[in-house]
This record gives structure tokens, sequence and C-alpha cells, in this order.
């Protein structure tokens, strides 16, 4: 059962993958003609911002397919953590291909004072809007299979909302500008918004990088999680203590759980055989992520 949620959840997310990518491939060439045709650095900064993300959305779908991969001999316990890598190298992309070169339009800008006509004003400004709609549409499916399901631990789910975000706020950002910039005949303002647009893409560029970073060098599952599973272990009749309890993640459904912990006297190894296989499945029935236990068994010194 929980196999099956798991694969009808993927089939949700890659969806949603799919949806935002279409979407960032259509508006990222708008705004690449908009902005050509108008000179405008705000408008090509959004341009590199949907490239970026189009570019992002295709190393999720691959992380999807990947990370179903079964485990093998150089891989014992499967390919989870392919989501965190991909997770990490759509970061990294965020950065170099967006923030980068928005901070590049935004210097270029003020270096060289690009003049537009009216017309790629309007233009501009009409991309925008599409846009607008289009990264709105995007960013509320992906808001709803997170309220949905629960989510929000999906690094390619939490990747795109993140993408269609700062997509929102990024048009905002560079309508805000061009607009400001048509009333006022500086480019400042425009210069400013691709500014703007570059910090705000280095800093989620940031976030996403960091989080994949935990996931990718080892990180401890919820203290809720750790605590029931060393709940369940303290409640056994036959385990005197439970001397180191350690957990990782090894993917989004997948967890490795190592115990230490020394049984009362008395038992002999048949018995202390059937106790630990006895223990592994119950804690493998309470909590099915748990699907890696293994169980350090030592005899507690007689009184």
């Amino acid at each position: 059962m929980t196999e099956m949620k798991r694969n009808h959840s993927d089939a949700k997310t890659r969806v949603t993958v799919l949806v935002a990518l279409a979407a960032n491939l259509v508006i990222a060439v708008a705004k690449a003609v908009g902005g050509l045709a108008a000179g405008s650095p705000a408008l090509l900064s959004e341009a590199a911002h949907s490239v970026a993300d189009s570019t992002n959305e295709v190393f999720l779908l691959i992380a999807l397919r990947r990370s179903h991969l079964p485990p093998d001999t150089r891989h014992p316990f499967g390919y989870g953590k392919e989501r965190y890598f991909w997770a990490l190298l759509a970061a990294v992309g965020i950065f170099v291909m967006g923030g980068c070169f928005s901070f590049y339009q935004g210097l270029h800008a003020l270096a060289t004072n690009p003049q537009e006509s009216h017309k790629g004003y309007v233009a501009g400004l009409a991309v925008l809007f599409v846009a607008l709609l289009a990264e709105g549409g995007s960013l509320l499916r992906a808001l709803h299979q997170m309220r949905k399901e629960k989510g929000a631990r999906d690094p390619a789910l939490r990747t795109v909302i993140a993408e269609d975000s700062t997509a929102v706020l990024g048009v905002v950002l560079a309508m805000a500008g061009m607009a400001l910039h048509l009333i006022t005949g500086q480019v400042v303002w425009e210069a400013s918004a691709s500014l703007a647009i570059g910090a705000l893409l280095v800093y989620i560029a940031y976030r996403l990088g960091r989080e994949a970073r935990d996931r990718l060098i080892g990180e401890a599952v919820d203290p809720e999680l750790s605590g029931g599973i060393r709940e369940l272990l303290d409640d056994q009749e036959e385990i005197h203590r439970v001397a180191a309890l350690l957990t990782m993640r090894l993917g989004l459904d997948s967890t490795l759980v190592a115990a230490r912990v020394d049984l009362t006297p008395g038992f002999d190894s048949e018995e202390v055989e059937l106790i630990c296989v006895r223990i592994k499945r119950q804690i493998r029935e309470t909590w099915p992520e748990a699907d890696h236990v293994f169980l350090d068994i030592t005899e507690a010194p007689g009184d």
C-alpha cells in the first residue's frame, strides 16, 4: 500500500513538474523575443529566469525516474538520494543561469543606459502579464498538491514551488521596473528590478542547495520519529538498555535505523535471533519508511 501511495504521489508530482516545464518553455521564448525587441534588461533577466527554471525541471524529471531504480550491488540502499542530487543541480542552475545573468543585465543597463521605444514597453508588459498568469497557475497547482498530500518533503515539489513563487515575484518586479522606467525615463528603475531579481534567485538557490546538501551528507530523521523508535525499543521486555540509536534519511520514503541494545541476561542464541527479527518487524510495520533496520545485540552484564 505504501508503495502504491508513493507511486501515485510521484505521478502527481511528475504532472506538476511537466506543467511547470511547459509553462516556462513558452514563457521563456516570449520573454526572450520581447526582451530583445524592446531592449529591456528586466525582461531579459526574466527570460534567463525562465530558461533556468526549464532546465531545472528537466533535472527534476530525471530525479523522479532515477530515484525509483532498485538497489544493486553498488548501491545496496537504493537510489533514493538521487532526488537530492538533482535538486542540488537545480539550485546551481538557478544561481548560475538565473541569478548571475540577472546581475549582469542590471549592471549592464546601468552602464549603457539603453533606450526603449513605447511599443517595446507595451509589448514587454503584455508578455509579463501573460507570464504572470501562467506562472501563477503553475504555482497554484503545486501548492494544491502540497496541501492535499502533505508533500512538502519531496525536493522535486519543493523546488517547483520555490521556482514558481520566485517567478511570480520576479515578474512583478520586472513589471514594476519597466513601468517606472516608462514613467520617469530613468533606466535605474529597470536595472534595479534586474538586480533585485538576481538577488532573489541567489537566495532561493542558496536555500534549496543547503537543504539538498543536508540530505546528501546524511541527515537524521525528525526527532518525533527517532523518539518513537527509541520508545518502542525501551518498551521491549527483553531489552535492558538502548545504548545508541542512529538514523539517516536514504530517500523520500527510505530510512536507515541502526541501534545498539543490551538484552537482559538469560537468552540463548536462537532466542536472541527471534527477538531481533520480531523487533525489526515491529519497527517496519509501525514506520514503513524505516525499511533498513539493523540491531547490534549485546547482553547486559549480570548483577
